[in-house]
């Protein structure tokens, strides 16, 4: 039987972020911490970020995984490639990129979203997380401290946790 799913088209994000691309680009790899831009999660990964690597966004408590992928790409500082997999919505992953740029004394972040199934859930959550991702990181990079946004996600952290599926327990998504 032929596959019959229909991919979105590619959709771009593009944010000036009033700070080296180094800097940029430590913050949006950090595993060390919770991200607000990536809605308050740790990125976790047994061998560290690379090419070929599995890796999971874990919510702050480390008892839920909130995404799951594979790197596809990591050429520090300007890519960062990965599949994308929300535990908490049943279907495909779709592939997210993030370039960044050096441009006028700053940097130009792109987030890309590509092969999300038309229609999907996680299409419809990705792309309403764009601008909250751009908007959160941007802030981070220049001021150190995120948005209001990137804030009330922290401040809802519990109850985020509170509401996960059970399918959304860490040990049901290893990173072997």
């Amino acid at each position: 039987m032929a596959d019959t799913k229909k991919y979105a088209p590619k959709s771009v994000h593009k944010t000036f972020i009033d700070a080296p691309v180094e800097t940029v680009w430590s913050i949006l790899v950090a595993t060390d911490k919770p991200l607000p831009f990536f809605f308050g999660s740790v990125c976790d990964t047994k061998e560290g970020l690379k090419t070929g690597a599995k890796m999971r966004m874990v919510h702050p408590n480390g008892k839920i995984a909130m995404v799951v992928g594979d790197v596809l790409a990591f050429e520090p500082p300007h890519l960062y490639a990965h599949t994308f997999k929300m535990t908490n919505i049943e279907g495909d992953p779709c592939k997210v990129t993030y370039e960044l740029a050096e441009k006028d004394g700053g940097t130009e972040f792109s987030l890309i979203i590509e092969e999300a199934i038309e229609g999907s859930k996680l299409h419809k959550e990705m792309l309403d997380a764009q601008g909250f991702i751009a908007k959160n990181l941007k802030a981070l990079a220049e001021t150190g401290k995120p948005a209001f946004s990137g804030k009330m996600v922290g401040i809802m952290a519990p109850v985020i946790a509170a509401f996960a599926k059970k399918e959304q327990r860490i040990e049901h998504w290893p990173l072997s």
